[in-house]
C-alpha cells in the first residue's frame, strides 16, 4: 500500500515529525511504500486563493497526497489547534487528493495530549472527503521524548503507535478498490 505522511511541524526538532518519522519507519518496515512531506523541510508558500502560479513545491504535495492509498497527518497542537504549516498545507489540497482515503491523525503536544488539534484536523478530513481513521495517536509532556534513533523511549507509547498502525493499516486495505485480476 502507497502511503504518504504529512507532518505539519514546523521546528527542526518537532517531535510531531519525529512521531511522524517513527511511523513512517513502522509501515515501511511491514512492506508498505511510504513517503514523508516534511513541511518544515519543504515549506509552501501561504496559501491564496486568487493565486495564478503553482509552486512546485505545491505540485509535489499534491501528487503525493492524490498518488497514495491512505493518509497520514501530524501535527503540533499550537493554541487548540493544528500548526499553521499544516493548516497551510491542507488548503492548497481538496477532495481530488483525499476522497475516499483512510486519513490517521497523528499530534504531539506541549501538554498532556493534542487532542483539540485531532479534533480539527478530523473535521478538515471530512470537508476534504477524506474518512477519518477513528483511532489517533496523541502524545504529549514527557511522552514525546526519543531515542537517538527515532524510536519513543517510553515503551507505552511504541506499543500505542504499533497497535494503531495496525488498526489503521488493516481498515485501509479494506477500503481500497478492489479490481478483478489487480493486486495493490
Amino acid at each position: 500500500m502507497r502511503i504518504v505522511i504529512v507532518a505539519g511541524g514546523n521546528h527542526r526538532s518537532s517531535a510531531s515529525t519525529r512521531l511522524a518519522r517513527y511511523a513512517g519507519r513502522l509501515l515501511a518496515e511491514s512492506g508498505h511504500q511510504v513517503q514523508v512531506y516534511d513541511l518544515y523541510e519543504h515549506q509552501l508558500p501561504i496559501f491564496s486563493p486568487e493565486s495564478e502560479d503553482e509552486p512546485e513545491s505545491v505540485a509535489r504535495l499534491r501528487q503525493a497526497v492524490k498518488g497514495a492509498d491512505a493518509v497520514l497527518l501530524s501535527t503540533p497542537e499550537y493554541h487548540g489547534s493544528v500548526s499553521g504549516a499544516l493548516k497551510n498545507a491542507l488548503d492548497y489540497l481538496g477532495s481530488d487528493q483525499f476522497e475516499g482515503k483512510l486519513t490517521l491523525a497523528l499530534s504531539a503536544s506541549g501538554g498532556a495530549v493534542g487532542v483539540s488539534a485531532l479534533t480539527q484536523l478530523q473535521i478538515i478530513v471530512r470537508n476534504l472527503h477524506g474518512i477519518n481513521c477513528p483511532e489517533w495517536i496523541s502524545i504529549g509532556g514527557e511522552q514525546r521524548a526519543f531515542d537517538e534513533q527515532g524510536v519513543p523511549v517510553h515503551a507505552a507509547v511504541q506499543q500505542r503507535v504499533a497497535r494503531v498502525l495496525d488498526y489503521f493499516v488493516g481498515m485501509a486495505e479494506r477500503l481500497l478498490p478492489r479490481e478483478v485480476g489487480v493486486q495493490r
